[in-house]
Order: structure tokens, then C-alpha cells, then sequence
């Protein structure tokens, strides 16, 4: 197996057989993007670590926690990650890939096929405003995920009303400040969710800080959440 240039770091987190089905999603998604433009985090570092290892460190380094076996939305999935790198090192786990860019999810559709993930995995072309107001989703999962999707405050009324009431929200973050958390406390008291933890790495080979926000819920959302669509987005509650 040729493992080319992946930092330490990573290699630390996956196995053989995880780091070859990265090698093939990495093929995968430079064969789709000639078409859909779907990341320029394609190659060398750009890949390893700020996407894959990026996606990663948050379930491998909190060991206190239990990430296995678990129903995973990820909200705006893009190309795929965090969902695709949760779903190879999670593979008992039940994944569900959401996004509004048909161009996008046909795309994950296209890489599912070729590759031999382990979990059933379903690709969503829809709003997440919408999802969050069917009863066949709300109140529904163990894990939701966002990354690079929009401000924390608007993303956490995309994620708590998708949780169970003892799921875990995790929000990707670059810099995170004391104001930053205040709007955050504002919009989860509109919510009824609560911050559980704040974890903050530095990646490898000089890529910047990372902060990932945990939350949950303290009590069922009220109905009223998710908005409609463009509303979070638009009036935050943080507001």
C-alpha cells in the first residue's frame, strides 16, 4: 500500500484498510470534479488533513465518548466530508448525506457506487429547513454534523431539532471568540439546547487552528425551529 505523504498525525487515527478506501474517495472526487467542482481540497496536504484528518480528529481523540453504531446526519455535505470519513471509520453506523445542490448529491451518489462502503448510507437533495419539519427525520439522530456551512448560531437551528434527546451536534468552526460563544448561548436558549464541550486542535503541517463546538439538547425544540427557509440564515437568533 502506498500511504504517500499523510501526516503522522492521521496514521495514528486510521487503519491500512481505512487509509486505502481514502486513497480511492480522493480518486473518486478528482474524476467528478472535472465536472461538478465539487472541492478544491483535493490534493496532497489540502486532502489528508484538511479534509480527511480535519473530519477525524474530533471522534478519534474524544475516546470518552461512544461515536459507534450510531444513526449520522451530515447538514451540507458537499463532497462528502465529514460524512464519508465518519462513514469508513464508522461503519455500523447509519449515514444520511444532506444537500440543497442537486449538482452535489448526484455526485455522492456517483461516488457510493463505486466505492465499498460497509454502512447504508443515503444521499438527501432537499433544504435542511424542510427536513427538520418532517416527522420522519425530527428528534431522529444520534449525530448531526456542519461544517463549512454558516455561522454557528444559524447552523445550531439546523441541527438541534434533528437530535434525539441525548444526540450530540457537532459544529466545525475556524476561530472561535468570547463573542462567538455568547451568540451561540443566545440562539441555543431559543432552542432549548445547551453547549456540552469546546475542543480546539492545531493541524498538522501548519493549517491553521480548528474548533469544534458540541451541543445538545436540553429539551425537546419547540416546533416553531427549524424557520423557513433562509430565515436562520437571514435573522439569527443570536439577534
Amino acid at each position: 500500500m502506498k500511504k504517500e505523504n499523510i501526516p503522522k498525525e492521521l496514521l495514528k487515527l486510521v487503519t491500512d484498510e481505512e487509509i486505502i478506501m481514502f486513497q480511492e474517495l480522493r480518486i473518486r472526487i478528482k474524476e467528478l470534479n472535472y465536472k461538478s467542482n465539487l472541492t478544491r481540497l483535493i490534493e496532497g496536504d489540502d486532502y489528508w488533513i484538511s479534509q480527511v484528518y480535519d473530519s477525524l480528529w474530533t471522534f478519534k481523540e474524544n475516546s470518552n465518548k461512544n461515536f459507534n453504531n450510531k444513526k449520522f446526519i451530515d447538514i451540507g455535505s458537499g463532497c462528502g466530508f465529514p460524512g464519508f470519513a465518519y462513514a469508513i471509520t464508522h461503519p455500523n453506523s447509519e449515514i444520511y448525506l444532506v444537500d440543497s445542490s442537486k449538482k452535489k448529491t448526484d455526485s455522492l451518489q456517483e461516488i457510493i457506487k463505486k466505492i465499498n462502503f460497509k454502512n447504508n448510507i443515503f444521499v438527501i437533495n432537499d433544504r435542511i429547513e424542510n427536513l427538520g419539519r418532517h416527522a420522519l427525520f425530527r428528534e431522529s439522530f444520534n449525530i448531526a454534523t456542519a461544517r463549512a456551512v454558516s455561522n454557528p448560531s444559524t447552523v445550531s437551528e439546523y441541527i438541534l431539532p434533528m437530535l434525539r434527546s441525548n444526540g450530540l451536534g457537532i459544529l466545525y468552526c475556524g476561530k472561535w471568540t468570547n463573542e462567538d460563544n455568547k451568540n451561540l448561548e443566545r440562539t441555543l436558549k431559543a432552542l432549548k439546547g445547551k453547549i456540552l464541550a469546546i475542543k480546539s486542535n492545531f493541524l498538522p503541517r501548519e493549517k491553521g487552528i480548528r474548533n469544534v463546538i458540541f451541543i445538545g439538547p436540553k429539551a425537546p425544540c419547540p416546533d416553531i425551529y427549524p424557520r423557513s427557509i433562509g430565515k436562520a440564515k437571514k435573522y439569527p437568533l443570536k439577534d
